[in-house]
């Protein structure tokens, strides 16, 4: 038997995936919470987490995910309508990725994969996992200049304009000139924006995370 936490903000969404874990054969429900920060204070355990980040934007999404999978084993529900790349969630920690409309069976069937040690992608999300996967490095869903994406990482680690200059061998006037169309192409404001923005498009790995002053 597999104990499942059950996190969604949506009262009635909730109580649904409640009922449907209960009647599941093999599945039982250890706890059922608003959040993450609910699921902290209840001290439930269990083997696996399910979570809807569709109302969610992107970068407080990954932030929220990242504290699940500290708890163990977790499955993300999302609508993509704003989709976080999969490196990036990946890194994030989460084992298991399904549609928020996904049927039943393949709700099972994240919930038993990633219980028992798996990684599961439902079907209708497959294909854009594995163009993920074999994406060409040099490209960016953001439409950042490969030298654009070096800089990026380089802002997100708290590095300097002149710091950046000099381990990429550059003037400093050039990677202000980086900084001003990376700013533009993400619409960030400052570098706390740069640095979650990278995050988001997969730059920088958590283990590495720095959030500048903005």
């Amino acid at each position: 038997m597999l104990g499942i936490a059950i996190i969604d903000d949506h009262p009635v969404k909730r109580a649904g995936l409640e009922k449907f874990v209960s009647e599941t054969p093999g599945l039982a429900v250890a706890t059922s919470v608003r959040c993450v920060e609910d699921l902290d204070r209840s001290g439930a355990t269990f083997d696996v987490s399910i979570l809807d980040v569709s109302l969610r934007p992107g970068g407080p999404a990954l932030s929220v995910i990242e504290s699940l999978a500290r708890h163990g084993p977790a499955v993300v529900s999302s609508s993509w309508e704003r989709p976080l790349t999969f490196g990036a969630v990946l890194r994030a920690g989460v084992r298991g990725y399904v549609a928020s409309h996904s049927d039943g069976d393949v709700i099972v069937a994240a919930l038993v994969t990633v219980g028992q040690g798996g990684f599961y992608v439902c079907p209708e999300l497959t294909e854009r996992f594995q163009a993920d996967l074999v994406r060409n490095v040099n490209a960016d869903p953001a439409g950042l200049a490969p030298r654009e994406v070096e800089t990026l990482r380089w802002i997100a680690r708290g590095l300097t304009h002149a710091q950046i200059a000099g381990r990429m061998g550059l003037t400093e006037a050039t990677v202000n000139t980086y900084a001003k169309r990376i700013r533009a192409k993400l619409n960030a404001g400052n570098k706390a924006e740069l640095t979650r923005m990278a995050i988001e498009l997969g730059h920088l790995p958590s283990s590495g995370r720095r959030f500048p002053a903005a």
